[in-house]
């Protein structure tokens, strides 16, 4: 019986647009500083989306 993931990869191309949005997002906003760039937001983001995991167990 194969086995498939339970949910499906993320290319590289979605994490580039997410981040993207975020960029946008914060320069609409006018954000003068983030502790995470853009990038690493948008991973965060996605794994929380895909996995539901909180950002404190994200963090470990």
């Amino acid at each position: 019986m194969p086995s498939y993931p339970s949910t499906p990869a993320l290319s590289s191309r979605t994490l580039n647009h997410l981040a993207d949005l975020v960029r946008a997002e914060r320069t609409r906003r006018r954000s003068r500083w983030r502790r995470l760039d853009a990038s690493r937001q948008a991973l965060l983001a996605l794994a929380h989306l895909r996995n539901g995991d909180t950002s404190t167990r994200l963090a470990l």
